[in-house]
């Protein structure tokens, strides 16, 4: 049943057509993903199907009753006095729903449509259902645990609201939402200010979630887990398309594909036709049939101009200059503190970054990792300790509060030019063109700007002048989900050393190669990026393995370096530098002597060590084969992909059909293989990592 119909919306503002002869429909349970770039009309399509914007002509239809729930990017007001009641209040009380009841009951026994009895009869056995199960659903105890999941603490449950940061309140708008239990859930980038445990929480809320959904995100691993069809701003209209992010753009692909194909033929007929019309025209045993020609000259061509042809959309393009090599020791940090009065965020922390780092920052709001960066950059001092760089390190700076330091009086090419004065303009217009300000947008001033538009200015500054060591926060917050991906793809082959905070999993998967997890006044450090970082965690969970975060090649030089300290004369523990060594010295004198070893003893431990010896060389040398043929199935597939993708773009492949599925499959199988193979690849790589860090050992 559908929900909610949109019906030839059309909408304008200031001259600018947002939307344009517009057909939507919702129905029960859909999953529908809303995409397009900054300034398409997402939002405003939101606002046009919750009825908080009217259209200039067109129809929106509710189906009566249905419950509609709306998370906005911004939240100025929240219902109640308290943090807890602000959740309750989102229900109304059981006295309002009885009324709701009756009213119902009232409209059922007037009416005389069937198709509006039908929906008041299913409406009425909502509501009935809602009264009866009034305390399990809307409970003060479901409400409670619908905040702590989103990181509120159960001391801040009596808070008044007014207290509460912007973030802070959209988390308490959101819950106020996932309390109600609405027929269709609207989320206008609901990721924005929520840190990543709290992405994991509402992950894994939402897939449990009966009503329909209508979800922008710019995290395409979120989006991709939520929807089951793509509705897309494209130049040429709103168009819809089954299936997640990754069906989208292969659809898109291959109808850009089919297209071109068809349009080039076309174009090619028409040429032959011309050709044989400017050739044969003046023959007069040819007149007849030149004359046929021309006339369907004339009307291919109004055809091929008439013609559907994909445009491509405009999105961020730009590479990193190559930057000056630092040296290894990028930053050090010695026994850094920082508290703000009771509340301390570290203390005694050490850590090193190296170069070549991509260092992702994650932990609960508030716990201080953008305290951590500032302290970095420069912007903070520490209470006590020392950060102290190494040789010729250079920093870029890239974070949302320096939105606020841009000069709204100055254009976006003045801001941008500022930074490298030495520039040319042309130079300068390019960079600013790279980041989507072309032609005269260059010269709109920073006072007229979005929130978008001034993330993409503090990008194209930071690209005139990166540094090698590049410090982020929160960089996608502000970017749909095609910027956010082109900005992780510029990032990827930056020269330098990254050091981010984001909650954009797809983000953090594509950049990190070591996560810190802050917490309890320290830094866990975490190999890999964030997928491995929560295998990790549910791996300690179950109790897998021991001690610290690790990988497998970790855990095997941990395990050897403590099997090499038990060898050493006085056995047990290695000396952790913390003023124990003598005492530890003084023990050791005193144990009671070992008993000598026999001659048979001796050679019976050589015998067991050399066993052991050819046992670990012959599992380290089965897995270097395994590494090895693995790497040469992933090379062999690299090979035929790379001969099948000319393939594929030759428009002749789409006359045959058959052929051109069959090619497709063939690509799409050999895709979805080399990503089991890669998988592979990797475990295979990290057990031999271990093998040869056994063997290390027990030589």
């Amino acid at each position: 049943m559908s929900l909610i119909v949109l019906e030839g919306a059309q909408l304008s503002f200031g001259g600018r057509t947002i939307l344009e002869g517009v057909n939507l429909r919702v129905g029960e349970g859909d999953r529908i993903g809303l995409i397009g770039p900054n300034g398409a009309g997402k939002s405003t399509l939101f606002r046009v199907l919750t009825g908080e914007q009217q259209l200039d002509s067109g129809e929106v239809r509710r189906t009566k009753g249905s419950r509609i729930g709306y998370l906005p990017q911004d939240i100025t007001e929240l219902p109640g006095d308290t943090l807890l009641g602000s959740v309750l209040a989102t229900v109304p009380g059981r006295a309002d729903i009885e009324e709701r009841l009756a009213e119902t009951e009232r409209e059922l026994e007037a009416s005389e449509d069937p198709d509006e009895q039908m929906q008041l009869a299913i409406s009425l056995g909502e509501i009935r259902e809602r009264l009866e199960h009034f305390e399990t659903y809307y409970s003060e105890r479901r409400a409670a645990q619908i905040l702590s999941g989103l990181r509120f603490q159960e001391r801040d449950f009596g808070r008044p609201v007014s207290e509460l940061s912007g973030g802070w309140k959209m988390r308490a708008a959101l819950a106020g939402l996932l309390f109600q239990r609405p027929d269709v859930l609207f989320l206008d980038e609901p990721t924005n200010h929520l840190d990543v445990p709290s992405v994991r929480w509402l992950d894994t809320f939402l897939t449990e979630v009966r009503s329909a959904l209508v979800l922008i995100c710019h995290d395409r691993e979120f989006l991709n887990r939520h929807i089951e069809r793509v509705v897309s701003f494209e130049p040429e209209g709103l168009r819809t398309y089954r299936g997640d992010y990754e069906a989208y753009l292969e659809q898109r692909e291959t109808e850009r594909e089919v297209l071109d194909a068809r349009a080039r033929n076309r174009e090619r007929e028409l040429r032959d036709m011309q050709r044989f019309v400017e050739r044969f025209r003046a023959k007069a045993t040819k007149a007849r049939q030149a004359q046929s020609r021309a006339k369907m000259v004339k009307k291919l061509t109004k055809e091929l101009e008439s013609e559907r042809r994909l445009e491509d959309r405009r999105t961020l393009s730009f590479r990193f200059p190559e930057v000056a090599r630092s040296g290894r020791d990028v930053v050090k940090i010695e026994g850094l503190r920082k508290a703000f009065g009771e509340l301390v965020l570290y203390d005694k922390l050490k850590k090193n970054i190296y170069a070549g780092d991509r260092i992702c920052i994650v932990g609960v709001n508030g716990i201080g990792k953008t305290t951590l960066l500032k302290m970095i950059a420069g912007e903070m001092a520490p209470d006590a300790g020392e950060i102290s760089y190494g040789a010729n390190v250079e920093i870029g700076y890239y974070a949302q509060h320096q939105t606020e330091q841009l000069d709204r009086h100055s254009t976006i090419l003045e801001e941008v030019w500022r930074i490298a004065p030495d520039r040319g303009e042309s130079q300068v217009r390019g960079i600013c063109g790279a980041f989507l300000f072309s032609g005269d947008e260059v010269e709109k001033v920073v006072g007229v700007l979005s929130g978008g538009e001034r993330a993409r200015v503090l990008l194209a500054r930071l690209l005139v002048k990166p540094g090698n060591l590049l410090l982020m926060d929160e960089p996608t917050n502000h970017l749909d989900l095609a910027s956010s991906e082109a900005l992780a793809e510029a990032l990827a082959t930056f020269g330098g050393t990254i050091v981010f905070i984001s909650h954009n999993i797809s983000f953090i998967n594509r950049l990190a190669t070591k996560i810190w997890d802050v917490a309890d006044r320290g830094i866990v450090e975490y190999p890999g990026n964030l997928s491995e970082y929560l295998r990790h965690l549910e791996a300690r969970a179950r109790g897998e393995y021991e001690g610290g975060p690790t990988t497998t090649l970790a855990l095997a030089e941990e395990r050897a370096a403590a099997a090499a300290a038990k060898s050493r004369p006085g056995g047990g523990k290695a000396d952790e530098g913390n003023g124990n060594s003598s005492s530890k010295k003084s023990k050791a004198k005193h144990k009671p002597p070992k008993p000598t070893e026999t001659a048979q003893q001796r050679k019976e431990r050589k015998r067991a060590e050399a066993e052991a010896r050819r046992a670990t060389g012959k599992k380290t040398s089965k897995l270097r084969k395994q590494v090895a043929d693995l790497e040469a199935r992933v090379s062999a597939l690299e090979d035929e992909q790379t001969a099948l993708e000319p393939e594929l773009a030759d428009p002749d492949l789409y006359k045959d059909q058959q052929r051109f599925r069959d090619t497709l499959q063939r690509f799409e199988r050999n895709r979805d293989k080399l990503e089991e193979l890669y998988g592979r690849w990797e475990h295979a790589q990290e057990q031999l990592a271990a093998a040869e860090a056994e063997e290390r050992t027990a030589s």
